[in-house]
C-alpha cells in the first residue's frame, strides 16, 4: 500500500464513480460525521455518482437510498441494491435472487442462526438482524467466537465474511463485486469491466477484498491496517485518517483534480 497523498492527480481526473464501504469507512465508529456527509453531498453536486457498497441490512439501505445524496446503495454484502427516484417518490429494489429463492434461503438462515447460537458460547445475532433480507449477521466478538461462527457457516454450505462489526453468512453467488457489476450495468448501463479506471473504491475490511482486487483505484482508510495481514489483495493506497476522515481525504483530492 502506498500513501494516498501520492496518488497521481492525472489518474484522479477520469474518475466519475465513488464506491464506498460504510461502517468504519464513512463512519467514525457508529457515527456518520457531518464532514463526511458533506463530502458525499459535494461529490454528488460535482457530478460524481456515489454508491455505498455495504454489508448493512436492507432497513438501513432503504433509509440511505431515500435520504442520502447517492446514486444507489448496494447492501447486505451484495444481496440487494436500492435506488430512489426522487421525482417519482419511489424506491426501486433489486435483489440478487428472485423472491421464491430468497424466501427459501431466509428460512435456512433462520435455522442456521439458531444452531450457531446454541453451539458457539457467547455468540449473538446482530441487533439489526430483523431488518435483513438476504444475510445472517452475528456480532463480531473477535477471537475465538468469530472464527467459530465462520466455521459453522462454512460447514452448513454458507458463504461468509467478516467486517469490523459483523460475521456475515449467506447462501447464493453474490458478494460486493458481483452485485456491483450487475447493478451498475442494469441501472446505469455502466460496464465496470471495461471502464474500471472511472471507478474509485474505498473500504476498510475483509469483505472489501474483492473490490480491492478488482479496481485499480482502490483505497483503504487507515483502519484497514487491522485487517491487511489477513488479506491476499489489500488496497493499493491508504489514507492518513481512519474511517470517515479518510473518506474526506479522498473527496478533497477528487475536488482538487477538477481544478
Amino acid at each position: 500500500m502506498q500513501p494516498f497523498d501520492r496518488f497521481p492527480t492525472a489518474q484522479l481526473a477520469p474518475i466519475r464513480w465513488v464506491l464506498s464501504d460504510v461502517d468504519d469507512t464513512l463512519t467514525q465508529g457508529p457515527r456518520l460525521a457531518a464532514a463526511t456527509y458533506a463530502a458525499i453531498e459535494r461529490l454528488a453536486a460535482a457530478g460524481y455518482r456515489v454508491v455505498p457498497v455495504t454489508a448493512a441490512p436492507a432497513g438501513w439501505c432503504d433509509l440511505m437510498a431515500r435520504m442520502w445524496p447517492i446514486a444507489a446503495v448496494i447492501g447486505e454484502n451484495g444481496g440487494l441494491c436500492f435506488r430512489h427516484d426522487a421525482a417519482a417518490g419511489a424506491t426501486e429494489r433489486r435483489y440478487w435472487a428472485a423472491a421464491a429463492e430468497r424466501d427459501r434461503e431466509r428460512a435456512r438462515l433462520v435455522q442456521l442462526g439458531r444452531d450457531i447460537l446454541a453451539r458457539v458460547p457467547g455468540s449473538a445475532l446482530a441487533p439489526d438482524q430483523a431488518w435483513r433480507e438476504t444475510t445472517l449477521a452475528f456480532v463480531n466478538g473477535g477471537e475465538p467466537q468469530a472464527p467459530a461462527i465462520a466455521g459453522h457457516l462454512a460447514a452448513a454450505g454458507a458463504r461468509s465474511t467478516v467486517n469490523s462489526m459483523w460475521v456475515l453468512g449467506w447462501f447464493g453467488g453474490f458478494d460486493k463485486l458481483a452485485m456491483t457489476r450487475r447493478a451498475l450495468a442494469e441501472l446505469f448501463a455502466f460496464d465496470i469491466d471495461h471502464h474500471r479506471d472511472a471507478v474509485l473504491y474505498i473500504g476498510d475490511s475483509l469483505n472489501d477484498e474483492p473490490m480491492f482486487g478488482f479496481f485499480p483505484h482502490s483505497v483503504g482508510v487507515a483502519t484497514v491496517r487491522h485487517y491487511v495481514g489477513q488479506m491476499r489483495t489489500p488496497p493499493r493506497w491508504i489514507t492518513k485518517g481512519g474511517g470517515g476522515a479518510g473518506f474526506v481525504e479522498v473527496a478533497a483530492a477528487l475536488f482538487r483534480a477538477q481544478h
